[in-house]
């Protein structure tokens, strides 16, 4: 009997990756990428030359379906393998990426009217202009102790849906009236390959305030603005499924695209984070995984239900069903260290690191590791794009104390590395006091390639810290889910134990570092409650600031 294979596809932020994995071991056998060719939208429009608004991000979901059409083919291509022993298909994106759409799940942005409206287009997780939005959102739910806030660690992120939808209803009503269904991006691109209208229990109990089977009250939103009330109902509520589950069989017309044999399996929509879980072998009580990319997300299973305060969310079956998930993150980390890089390094360091056959970051990390901790004389607050966990914050904005002219571009790297480092432990001891324990740090994601960041997070957190033993987790995660949805498998947990990989104990924490850090750590702790906990309104007043200053230049 001929093996079997699934086909992965993890949708990030600039680009989508196709992945073909044997369902029986996991081994993967082609990939391939596709650029978005829109990349970020977070200055013009494409086409129409509109100027954004500042901390908006926008995405084309053209380019979504062009990953499809490219992606997927080619990687098909590079495995060798039959598309007759394809037998299912899976996907994961960021989240949340939300976009809205007519009844049959037309984007809006392609509706020829609508092209040059910014708010037809998709808002890509890093859409961070609605935190206006947000805090009327929460403010309201606290003052009447709405039940679901506390689930969310007492703040709803300006990253999620209702306060997008909220931000487009007030700022494009005719957008807002003409939107039929308004859906993540993880679910639309379900519907693009199968032909029908799902949503995923992940997306909407963490994104979109879903607990216990319903979404906030048409009173509360109606008290947001009268034109809200309906939103959930009118635009949201649909049948929830669990994570492995199938969606439907693939199209005519999505076989077409991908190359693949018509109705074969199309699992449920899913998160790039959530759903590489599995591939790490970090489904079990206690195992934190650390997704590390442009920015991080962490993601942790348990058996009971607790409150965790500025955590993203806990939802019943959000990551493994008949497990409670708890997400948290950080907005940003490699975006930090590569905006570091790209707008102030100086050129003798890139000229140093060319000569040597070395990328800026490798030739960074390896200067800085020569230091011992605390050499520097630095902290940082890693904030650069706000704070996503654990003050939901993300008018926040980086900080750096401690230069004098004798700092070099290596301390100010190091420091940076470590401030990320510093905020998952924050996110970490927020969990412990909580009554979840983190016994096992678990790390995904391209920034486990720099073995200087892994162990200053091992000698941070004084955790243990495993890697997943691939270079592409969301992918794979998404074959896994794609395995069980073609039922390969009876559940996630049994597909993970066959197709998942992990190097256990990669790095541990040495015991002199991580008492040095001690120190360093405290005076992080005090910048952090300081700027982020009420002692001063400086960071927002200059966000303000310079809002304001951008939005004088625009009109003018």
């Amino acid at each position: 009997m001929a093996d079997e294979y699934v086909v992965g596809v993890d949708f990030g932020t600039l680009s989508g990756r196709a992945l073909v994995v044997r369902v029986r071991d996991g081994v993967e056998f082609g990939s391939a990428v596709s650029e978005y060719r829109h990349g970020v939208i977070d200055r013009i429009l494409p086409v129409t030359g509109v100027e954004l608004p500042p901390d908006w991000a926008l995405q084309d979901p053209e380019d979504y379906l062009d990953v499809l059409r490219t992606a997927v083919p080619e990687a098909l291509a590079d495995s060798r393998v039959d598309p007759a022993d394809v037998v299912g298909i899976a996907t994961d994106f960021t989240a949340c990426t939300v976009l809205p759409t007519l009844g049959d799940g037309t984007p809006l942005c392609r509706v020829p009217e609508f092209a040059g409206r910014p708010h037809a287009y998709a808002k890509l997780w890093k859409h961070h202009a609605a935190q206006g939005q947000a805090d009327r959102i929460n403010t309201l739910a606290h003052e009447r102790a709405e039940p679901w806030i506390n689930r969310y660690g007492g703040k709803i992120s300006a990253e999620w849906e209702f306060a997008k939808a909220l931000q487009m209803l007030e700022e494009d009503p005719q957008i807002y009236a003409r939107t039929e269904r308004f859906i993540e991006a993880a679910d639309w691109i379900i519907w693009q390959l199968c032909g029908l209208e799902t949503r995923n229990v992940c997306t909407a109990g963490y994104k979109g305030i879903h607990q216990d089977g319903s979404w906030p009250s048409r009173d509360y939103l109606a008290a947001l603005n009268p034109d809200f009330a309906d939103f959930a109902v009118g635009k949201l509520v649909h049948p929830l499924s669990p994570l492995g589950g199938r969606a439907g069989g693939l199209t005519q017309r999505a076989a077409g695209w991908t190359g693949l044999r018509p109705g074969i399996a199309v699992a449920v929509g899913n998160v790039d984070a959530h759903v590489t879980a599995p591939a790490a072998q970090a489904v079990d009580n206690g195992q934190l995984l650390a997704v590390m990319g442009t920015s991080t997300c962490h993601v942790m299973n348990s058996d009971h239900l607790a409150e965790a305060p500025g955590m993203c969310g806990v939802v019943d079956g959000g990551i493994i069903s008949g497990s409670w998930g708890y997400e948290a993150g950080q907005s940003g980390v490699g975006d930090i260290f590569a905006w570091f890089v790209d707008s102030s390094l100086p050129e003798c360091y890139h000229a140093e690191a060319a000569a040597r056959g070395m990328d800026a970051h490798a030739y960074l990390s390896e200067l800085a590791q020569r230091q011992r901790v605390g050499e520097h004389g630095l902290v940082a607050l890693d904030w650069h794009s706000g704070n996503r966990s654990v003050l939901v914050d993300h008018d926040l904005s980086g900080i750096l104390v401690g230069l004098t002219l004798a700092t070099k571009p290596e301390d100010i790297y190091r420091a940076l590395l470590e401030a990320t480092a510093f905020g998952t432990r924050t996110i970490i001891e927020t969990f412990d006091a909580a009554g979840v324990p983190v016994r096992e740090l678990v790390i995904a994601g391209g920034l486990l390639k720099n073995s200087l960041l892994m162990q200053i997070y091992a000698d941070v957190t004084r955790l243990p810290l495993s890697i997943i033993g691939s270079d592409q987790g969301p992918a794979l995660g998404s074959a896994i889910h794609a395995a069980v949805a073609a039922g390969a498998y009876p559940d996630v947990r049994a597909a993970a134990k066959a197709m998942g990989r992990v190097h256990r104990n990669a790095y541990l924490p040495d015991p002199d570092r991580a008492a040095a850090y001690e120190a360093i750590y405290a005076e992080y702790q005090a910048l952090h409650d300081h700027f982020g906990r009420g002692g001063t309104e400086v960071l927002h007043r200059l966000r303000r600031i310079r809002n304001d200053a951008r939005r004088e230049v625009a009109t003018a």
